[in-house]
């Protein structure tokens, strides 16, 4: 059997890198590990309309930083069939660049695909890193994504908990989201799974994309958006759909406008409009308290300085403990203070140990009306918001220590 190179990495994504979490989450780490001189082969699984749309894009990313990038097309159905299918296609494409370039290292972002990394590993004895990106089987339960009253989910569901278990043993490193993600897998009792095997690295954010608000930037921000300088704006980024309160973050803004009766609601989303609308109607809420609007990654400092608090609200389910939500770190970037909900990864902790916004206990309306009550009297300095974020939320810093995890196996 020929030698394996551990300067050379495969990576596997079942997010297309047509997506804008392959743009965010994916492309930026690889592009650092390659400068790092790394040499990355890249497989990921695209959704038709957005490759043909951006395919350019991420091609010239790729070209730029020698990233060899190999896209396969997602495939939407039949539910697990379709799985399997990708899984036997991204299998085949993986032992196709392994013949070439005996890879040392095969970096595995989430279950799917440490399922072929596992497999590469028992068959070829190379590194095998598990980056599990919160629990995911998990998730599709609390989600209500798969049916635990169906015999096949509950099949599927028992058989990833099973593989998860091997993945945690098996595996050479992993990567885990949150420090309580980390601390909930410690309790349970896997053997092989310890402490300095899993490295935690939070969904970072760019902090040279996402400047730092200042009076003047905030200000041209309220400008932009016609509204007053004094206009209070509470702002949300990105998608909604399964996790998302967004009934809950609509009364909450409901409740603020009784201390703020003309605050905007801003909306930095792909989500459609009339959803988001209709949701705030039925709440007795007006059309013209808010602003929804998609932003591209790169422009949305623009609109967003005009924010005077960020929120997220997530279903504080199980799971959710490992959770990282990207959102955070890039308000958090801006220098804008976050209101957030309980139990969701290590938000809470961040948000008290940091001061860098509120955490909201429960959504009974004496409560919220005492948080707003708090947050109308309370001042935060953008710049101290941004400083404290650096150290969990940055790119650079996440990228380092990627790095570190890399240069660990490379010497074993």
């Amino acid at each position: 059997m020929k030698k394996v190179n551990k300067n050379q990495v495969l990576y596997l994504s079942y997010d297309g890198m047509t997506d804008p979490l392959g743009q965010s989450q994916v492309l930026p780490y690889l592009a650092g590990l390659s400068k790092e001189g790394y040499q990355i082969s890249l497989i990921s699984c695209e959704k038709k309309e957005l490759y043909h749309k951006h395919k350019a894009i991420i091609q010239n990313i790729c070209n730029n930083y020698q990233i060899d990038w190999h896209p396969l097309f997602y495939t939407r159905k039949p539910p697990i069939l379709s799985t399997l299918f990708d899984l036997s296609k991204m299998y085949c494409k993986a032992r196709s660049i392994y013949r070439k370039k005996h890879f040392g290292i095969i970096h595995c972002r989430s279950y799917i695909t440490a399922l072929v990394g596992l497999r590469f590993k028992r068959k070829k004895k190379i590194k095998f890193i598990f980056d599990m990106r919160g629990f995911w089987a998990d998730e599709r339960v609390d989600g209500e994504i798969w049916d635990m009253q169906q015999s096949i989910f509950k099949k599927v569901y028992n058989f990833f908990k099973k593989k998860e278990k091997q993945f945690l043993q098996e595996a050479d490193k992993i990567i885990s989201l949150t420090y309580a993600g980390r601390e909930e897998m410690l309790k349970w009792n896997i053997t092989e799974l310890t402490k300095d095997k899993i490295e935690v690295i939070p969904c970072t954010a760019d902090f040279d994309v996402f400047e730092l608000n200042t009076i003047e930037t905030k200000a041209q921000a309220k400008l932009n958006l016609g509204l007053r300088k004094d206009q209070f704006v509470l702002l949300y980024i990105g998608s909604l759909g399964t996790w998302y309160m967004l009934p809950e973050m609509l009364r909450f803004f409901k409740a603020l406008k009784v201390h703020n009766p003309d605050a905007k609601f801003l909306f930095l989303t792909p989500h459609r409009k009339e959803e988001i609308l209709n949701e705030a109607v039925a709440l007795e809420l007006k059309e013209e308290d808010f602003i929804i609007q998609f932003a591209q990654r790169v422009d949305i400092s623009i609109y967003a300085h005009a924010a005077d608090y960020g929120i997220c609200f997530i279903k504080p389910k199980y799971s959710k403990i490992a959770s990282s939500p990207t959102k955070l770190g890039e308000m958090l970037a801006m220098g804008i203070p976050i209101i957030s909900n309980r139990d969701m990864g290590d938000t809470s902790y961040l948000i008290q140990q940091f001061k860098v916004g509120f955490i909201v206990d429960t959504f009974k309306r004496p409560d919220i009306f005492q948080q707003i009550r708090e947050i109308s009297k309370a001042t935060f300095e953008a710049e101290q918001i941004r400083q404290s974020a650096e150290e969990y939320f940055s790119l650079k810093k996440g990228v380092n220590r990627y790095i570190n995890v890399y240069k660990t196996l490379s010497i074993h």
